[in-house]
């Protein structure tokens, strides 16, 4: 299968710090990624390097194929942030218009919607209970709402490679197994390949088909099966964690 990602030897400093030492796997076309970890274990580091959010790093990183630096394909990718922070109340732009935008970046000029893709914006916007906020000015929003939005306008545009950082912090449980099943949706029957960080280990074993395990270097990546079967993860979390997390049980 096409390689998405490859990620090699990548070592990452915040300043004298090391936050990553010798990370090295790779995502093929098709797989649900989760990268999980405990708090400080460069998670969130490990996806601004792979974007290209973080300039100084040693190892090698490709993306589609070619290397982090020249890529340009941007558009093939799809990225929810870690934490927003708060919109401007003033921010000039209503909750679908923020969302059609993954559309319009696309098309030439001039950059309409057609019927059908307005319609997509609006299922969209209903399955994650945000349809009735439509009209509303995104700065007007709870932090919880405006995370549910900028999760659509990633969404919206059918991104053949999907990196998420911590996306369900602010959901509700209801629209948080909302969202899981739609990812998951979209990567079985489109395809999708995704990266979801996550600090829910207890839930990601349902969804993903492989996981990468961090503490600032890796200590298990490959697919669930094979960490339900690991003696070493055994002795690392314990046999009663250890099935917890992989949900083979």
């Amino acid at each position: 299968m096409q390689e998405l990602i490859r990620v090699e030897q990548l070592t990452c400093r915040h300043g004298a710090v090391e936050a990553l030492s010798g990370i090295s796997f790779s995502v093929a076309a098709g797989d649900y990624l989760g990268i999980v970890g405990p708090n400080g274990s460069g998670k969130s580091t490990l996806v601004r390097a792979l974007l290209g959010l973080m300039p100084s790093y040693q190892g090698r990183i490709s993306l589609f194929g070619q290397s982090r630096e020249n890529f340009t394909a941007w558009q093939r990718l799809g990225y929810l942030p870690q934490n927003l922070g708060p919109l401007n109340p003033a921010f000039p732009a209503t909750v679908f218009e923020v969302v059609q935008l993954g559309l319009l970046a696309g098309k030439g000029l001039p950059r309409r919607l057609c019927r059908q893709e307005r319609q997509q914006v609006q299922e969209l916007l209903e399955l994650l209970g945000i349809d009735h906020l439509q009209r509303r000015m995104i700065g007007e929003l709870s932090g919880g709402q405006q995370q549910r939005v900028m999760l659509a306008r990633a969404l919206i545009n059918n991104p053949e490679l999907l990196v998420m950082d911590e996306p369900t912090a602010a959901l509700d449980p209801e629209i948080r197994d909302r969202f899981y099943e739609l990812v998951a949706r979209m990567n079985k029957n489109k395809g999708t390949t995704v990266l979801l960080v996550t600090h829910d280990t207890g839930t990601i074993g349902q969804y993903a088909s492989r996981m990468l395990y961090l503490d600032k270097k890796v200590l298990f990546f490959g697919s669930f099966d094979e960490f339900c079967h690991s003696p070493e993860m055994s002795v690392f979390f314990g046999e009663h964690s250890q099935h917890l997390i992989c949900h083979r049980h």
